[in-house]
């Protein structure tokens, strides 16, 4: 079995624009899918995933560690969230392919099955609140017709590094509003963004401390993990940190440096399937709870299943509680989400899930400003978790 390609397409998904991969074999019928969504840096991002196809046509796809390393090594400038994409997009395509040819899911090629469902949760559940009062309101639906395990947002609207002081009054307000609504019937999750310095994170973290969250997220600008230790040895409440790190060598560091309660790697960037099993393994001897990063596409999603199905340290996926209307168009996703939790393809051969190239075409890229700080939005309206996954 031989590469003979590698296929980009990409989607306009209201918040982002979904990039997807296809790695081409010699086998009739025989390819597979990948994911490297990487906001806002989209064609970027085709043209990194362009690039690696001349070293691999002609490879076996299954040899997926080594071709794992010849994709790092080979392309010299190593590591950036560039090229980690790229190389993880390709990865999964391979895990991909070796399940289909086997007949057999991933997470079986990956030790078998801990589980055949996970706990969610929400991302977007918050969609169309402004004010502290109807981020509450959102967050009593979102309980009430989802069953999610937490919620999470990000209520310290467009501030960087530092918040005003009737910022920080308003923060903490929605952040109270949502904890009375929830009422212990979830977990309640702070997302940072990556925009605060020290002392304004450990103020904030300080100041949630109040309402028992189970971690405040990239509290802190994310270039120096030393920082971030810091933090940690400051404040009570957990932190989670690692969508914005690439390859279980920056993981390592993290957690040597015991900066971190949770991590988050993102296997659409970090490195695909067989780095994130590896920072899993790390976290693991830490005693840290694995927790993917997972806002984006089907088959980021896909993939994300098949590890947690795999990894005793899984704790908590992340899940889109709104999305395009149109994604059940441009996939055949076969999972369903009830009572807060995602099931996992029992037995549908590679990472269980595929695209459709025509419904893909209907949606071209469209430029996406990151709206967590300017507030930028689209037209279009997204949808219920429970039109894309049913129940």
């Amino acid at each position: 079995m031989k590469i003979t390609g590698i296929k980009t397409f990409v989607c306009n998904a209201y918040r982002t624009n979904w990039v997807f991969v296809k790695v081409m074999t010699d086998e009739a019928g025989l390819y597979g899918v990948g994911e490297a969504t990487l906001e806002y840096k989209e064609q970027t991002i085709v043209s990194a995933c362009m690039d690696l196809e001349r070293d691999l046509l002609g490879k076996d796809p299954r040899d997926i560690e080594a071709l794992w390393h010849d994709n790092y090594r080979d392309a010299y400038w190593r590591g950036g969230p560039v090229l980690m994409s790229a190389i993880s997009a390709v990865d999964i395509a391979l895990w991909d392919i070796l399940g289909k040819s086997l007949g057999v899911p991933v997470w079986r090629l990956l030790g078998g099955q801990v589980r055949d469902k996970v706990p969610c949760y929400a991302n977007g559940w918050f969609a169309g609140a402004k004010e502290p009062e109807e981020f509450g309101a959102k967050a009593v639906e979102a309980i009430e017709s989802g069953g999610w395990k937490g919620l999470k947002w990000d209520p310290f609207g467009s501030a960087y590094r530092q918040l005003e002081p009737q910022a920080f009054r308003k923060a903490l307000r929605c952040v109270e509003k949502v904890y009375e609504a929830v009422d212990g019937r979830a977990e309640i999750l702070i997302e940072g963004h990556g925009r605060f310095d020290l002392p304004t994170a450990l103020r904030v973290a300080n100041a949630l401390e109040d309402f028992n969250i189970l971690w405040f997220e990239e509290p802190i600008i994310p270039d120096t993990v030393e920082a971030l230790a810091d933090l940690r040895g400051r404040v009570k409440v957990p932190l989670s940190f690692g969508e914005r790190l690439y390859g279980a060598w920056q993981f390592r560091t993290l957690l040597e440096a015991r900066a971190a309660d949770f991590v988050q790697p993102d296997v659409s960037h970090a490195g695909g399937i067989t780095e994130l099993r590896k920072i899993a393994a790390i976290a693991e001897c830490h005693h840290i709870p694995f927790c993917p990063h997972n806002p984006s596409g089907p088959v980021a999603n896909a993939a994300t299943l098949q590890l947690a199905a795999s990894q005793p340290g899984f704790y908590l996926l992340e899940t889109m509680a709104s999305d395009v209307p149109y994604r059940r168009e441009i996939c055949d996703e076969q999972v369903t989400l009830r009572d807060g939790y995602m099931s996992i393809p029992a037995e549908r051969p590679g990472i269980g899930v595929d695209i459709d190239e025509t419904e893909i075409a209907k949606h071209p890229y469209r430029p996406v400003s990151l709206r967590h700080y300017k507030g930028t939005l689209t037209e279009i309206r997204p949808v219920d978790a429970a039109a894309y996954f049913g129940s």
